[in-house]
This record gives C-alpha cells, structure tokens and sequence, in this order.
C-alpha cells in the first residue's frame, strides 16, 4: 500500500476500536489504554510502517488526535479544515508515492567528490529537493557544479528557493513532477527517495542518463543495481553511488 495510506487505516483501526468499546460503555481508560495499544502493534508491522520515523509517526496517531479532538472540541467543525488543507498544499496526493520531506544531514556528502568526480560546470540535478538541504550539501561538494532542484509542493518550493537565495546555494529551484522531468541532461541525479519508489527511478535512470552520468541514492539501495562505490555519511548512513552503463546484480 502506498504511504500514508497504511497509516490513515491504523488510526481508523484504533478509533474504530475506541468508539466501539465506549458505545458498549468500556471504562474510558480502559478503551483509551487498548486503542493505544492497538496502534502500537499496527505501527510494528513492517507492511505498515518500515522505518522507525514512520512507526513513532502510526503509534502516536490515535493518542495525539484525540487529545487534539478534545482541545478543539469548542471550535466550529470546519476548522479541522484548516490544517488538513495546509498539509494537501505541503504534502499532495500526486507526491504521495515519493518520499516525504527528508532533509539530507549537514555534512553528509563531504569527500563524495573523491568517489565520483565530476567536471566543473557539471549538471546536477537534486530530484525532490525538498527544503534545500541536499542542494546545500551538493554545493559544498561540488562547489563548480551547475545545480537544479525540483520539488512538487509549491510551498516547500517556494521555502526551498528562499533557504538558497539566504544559505548562498547558487541553485535553480523549480516546481515539477521529478518523474516526468527530462534527467538526459545531467551528470548526476541525486536521491533521497523512500525503498518503494527506488525501482521506479531505476527505471527512468536507465532509459534516460547517458553513458558515464551517475545516480546517486542517500540510504536507500537500487536492489537492481550493483554499485560502483558507497560513500558513507558521518552520521553511518550509507549513499549508494552508481554510473551508467549500469551493472545487474
């Protein structure tokens, strides 16, 4: 199932679960205690959330949206409106197969140039630059390089060109579908992506970066590929570095 769609049918689980056992007059700590408990066990399941952010984020939906029912309980309905329509503009439906915005650490791609040396003047090409952090280490990395990032949400867009123009990251930050963008032009597309949405990368990478251009992967691994090399972050995370003509496992 593609995220957060797991999660949204865990926390309709443990709501379903807590208004069930107070409609048959369940104590309410004890029909609060085992709906917590419930999304607790639906965030262990890997088919529902994979990674450890993503656990926390399933486990703690039930307890914190019912304690924000209550706090809001005073306030008109259509105010639930409000931050629901915030969170469509950050995080669209259209992204919901990408990943969501995972900022790339400070110092993460320091010596990447020794294992993948580019040309000065090279295109690079952050596909999903969220808030401007994987461009920021991009250019600390390859200080010559000629930067673009592209990102769905206008307003991490919009956030994303004015943390460049303030941090001095000379980058051109577009609005854009990263997978209907034409990547034949760069000499390396840089990745912070989610595992379900690796395999279709691979697949654009093939048919459309020419001979000796790079793809470059923060922590998540092409299964498809054997890679060329594997820099790791100061932080233990691994970036999967690999170079067309790619090589099958």
């Amino acid at each position: 199932m593609t995220w957060p769609l797991p999660a949204l049918l865990a926390w309709a689980a443990a709501w379903a679960l807590f208004l069930g056992l107070q409609r048959v007059a369940a104590p309410l700590g004890v029909a609060l205690l085992l709906a917590t408990a419930l999304g607790g066990l639906l965030a262990l399941l890997p088919i529902v959330a994979a990674t450890r952010w993503r656990r926390i984020f399933v486990a703690l939906g039930f307890p914190l949206s019912l304690l924000a029912s209550g706090l809001a309980g005073a306030l008109p309905t259509w105010t639930w409106l409000l931050p629901l329509g915030a969170l469509l503009a950050l995080y669209p439906v259209h992204a919901w197969r990408d990943a969501p915005v995972f900022p790339t650490p400070r110092g993460a791609l320091r010596g990447l140039s020794a294992l993948m040396p580019l040309p000065d003047g090279a295109r690079v090409l952050d596909a999903g630059c969220g808030l401007g952090d994987g461009l920021r280490e991009l250019h600390a990395a390859y200080p010559h390089a000629m930067l673009d990032g592209i990102e769905w949400s206008w307003p991490v867009r919009l956030l994303c060109g004015l943390r460049c123009r303030l941090q001095r990251t000379p980058a051109r930050v577009t609005r854009g579908d990263i997978w209907k963008a034409d990547w034949s032009g760069y000499e390396l597309v840089y990745l912070f992506q989610r595992p379900e949405s690796m395999p279709r990368a691979v697949a654009k990478a093939r048919q459309e970066l020419h001979p000796g251009a790079w793809m470059a992967s923060l922590e998540f691994e092409a299964q498809e590929l054997r890679p060329v090399a594997r820099h790791t972050c100061p932080d233990g995370r691994p970036v999967w570095l690999y170079q067309v003509p790619f090589k099958g496992r």
